[in-house]
């Protein structure tokens, strides 16, 4: 049986296991140093890492973040603020293609409009093409391109 909830401090080296295990696939930007452990005990300390188990085990997360850097881009809609970001998606890699992504995006959009948020934005690397078919089919807009922590990033934006 698969549950979302909101990770604790007892989940860190799992959750820590799981981002490292993205490091050198396909699509993922991630290095040695981020997402760390200074990323995970920010994201614990305001109750906004969401994790998906299954059988006790961390097989997903993803965090709701706020990054003064994301936050002040010039792309998001006026008319849809507040508006919360959303980050770190991770899946174990022999769960991928399941659809646990797009779940882990929705229970996220699920917590921050219970937080009073609008609409929600991310950032995705544009050499990412698979992430951007799912947001592309779950309707988010893409609403801007920038390059930003040494990446070259897609902006993407939906109303909650």
């Amino acid at each position: 049986m698969r549950t979302i909830e909101h990770a604790t401090t007892a989940d860190r080296q799992e959750i820590l296991k799981l981002y490292k295990i993205q490091l050198g696939r396909e699509f993922c930007p991630w290095n040695e140093y981020y997402p760390g452990e200074e990323e995970i005990d920010f994201d614990l300390s305001r109750d906004s890492l969401l994790v998906m188990r299954e059988d006790g085990k961390i097989i997903a997360a993803i965090s709701i973040d706020d990054d003064e850097a994301v936050k002040s881009l010039p792309f998001w809609s006026e008319d849809l603020q507040p508006s919360g970001e959303v980050s770190r998606l991770a899946v174990l890699p022999e769960y991928q293609n399941r659809g646990i992504a797009r779940e882990m995006i929705y229970k996220a959009m699920e917590v921050l409009k219970e937080r009073g948020f609008v609409s929600i934005h991310f950032l995705v690397n544009r050499l990412n093409t698979k992430a951007m078919k799912s947001y592309e089919k779950l309707n988010f807009n893409k609403v801007g391109e920038i390059e930003i922590f040494n990446q070259p990033m897609f902006c993407y934006e939906k109303k909650l």
